[in-house]
């Protein structure tokens, strides 16, 4: 399979999952990405059109969380923690999560578990 195969059927997935989920302001959509070496989410108003919030593994480097954790998937979870503490902040208690073309698991699946353990409710 080459390249362009593979795009093609990661752009499929990632629009078959997005045309189920409409984010708003009372429930935006936790929209996430992972890179090889970083995961990243945003709270999206899609309404709007806006980006309400955003977490990634970068802001973790920084803190005394990344020197304990050095797996991804244990990042992952402190980043799915980091943005449901934000959210709570700001009011937002309800989400619709969007996996995007990732399958739900690893670290895409760590980051939902440590959003609803902070306190979103999916």
């Amino acid at each position: 399979m080459n390249i362009k195969e593979k795009i093609k059927k990661r752009e499929r997935r990632k629009r078959r999952v997005r045309s189920k989920i409409k984010g708003t302001k009372e429930r935006p959509r936790l929209s996430v990405f992972r890179s090889n070496k970083h995961i990243y989410c945003q709270l999206i108003d899609d309404l709007e059109g806006r980006t309400l919030l955003s977490a990634s593994s970068l802001e973790l480097k920084n803190s005394k969380v990344d020197k304990k954790f050095t797996r991804k998937v244990a990042i992952a979870f402190e980043v799915g923690k980091l943005i449901a503490k934000k959210a709570l902040k700001k009011g937002i208690k309800k989400v619709v999560f969007d996996r995007g073309c990732y399958k739900y698991h690893g670290r895409v699946k760590a980051l939902a578990e440590g959003a609803r353990e902070g306190g979103l409710k999916f």
